[in-house]
């Protein structure tokens, strides 16, 4: 929540610190312990979310086909319990662990993406659609058994579906005829959108998370400045 200089990280074999908050693992658990001021709400933030996966898996997805760009599904099926110092912070349920890697700004390789990954009868599905700025499309549907190991699947078509309040286009993909629906959300800014959504995925419904990225919008001189307003920076260690 806070960027912070190159002092204020370390990094060993099983932590990443940036600052008063952490990532370890554990026992075989991530646990991400998080200390920050909220911003603009000047509130602490405290607490510990600890993610334990049923699998790691080895699949990376490369997003462009020089390897520019990489997505690693570390924990597709994971549990998750979160405890944090706010009213109705604290709960458990299913979850994942997956990251993104690149050389490149993801502004000046892609103008549009969507990402969603829902539970289903095998384990979990997920779907990434990509539109890249040479023109071509990035489509991949991949289910993640409860071992970590992947099947790559014909994906169904995409589903528009209502736009987020800062009005970024949405579509994921979803059984032919239905149509997505947002049951939470999760985060909204001009440029991207998280939400709990809900399809329909070979004839059944399921809720899950996604995310729907408008570099077009992130890449305007005029919504840059924006996120240094959002996200305080910090030199060193000091919160």
């Amino acid at each position: 929540m806070t960027d912070r200089g190159e002092d204020a990280l370390t990094l060993s074999h099983d932590k990443l610190q940036v600052g008063p908050s952490s990532m370890r693992w554990e026992n075989d658990k991530l646990i991400i312990a998080i200390d920050e001021m909220t911003w603009p709400h000047m509130g602490r933030l405290q607490g510990e979310i600890i993610v334990e996966p049923e699998a790691l898996t080895t699949v990376e997805l490369p997003l462009k086909q020089d390897g520019s760009h990489v997505w690693r599904p570390f924990a597709p099926l994971s549990r998750i319990k979160v405890n944090l110092n706010r009213k109705g912070w604290q709960w458990d349920g299913h979850g994942y662990f997956d990251a993104n890697f690149g050389t490149s700004a993801l502004e000046a390789d892609f103008s549009y993406w969507t990402w969603g990954r829902y539970p289903c009868r095998e384990g979990s599905v997920c779907f990434y659609d990509a539109t890249r700025r040479d023109g071509s499309d990035l489509s991949v549907g991949v289910i993640f058994d409860p071992k970590g190991e992947a099947k790559v699947i014909k994906a169904p078509p995409k589903a528009p579906f209502k736009r987020s309040l800062w009005a970024v286009k949405r579509e994921t993909r979803a059984d032919a005829g239905t149509t997505p629906r947002q049951v939470k959300q999760m985060l909204d800014a001009p440029f991207y959108c998280r939400s709990a959504v809900e399809i329909q995925f070979a004839g059944e419904n399921t809720v899950g998370v996604h995310e729907a990225l408008d570099l077009n919008r992130f890449a305007s001189p005029l919504l840059k400045p924006m996120l240094a307003v959002k996200v305080p920076r910090r030199r060193g260690w000091p919160a």
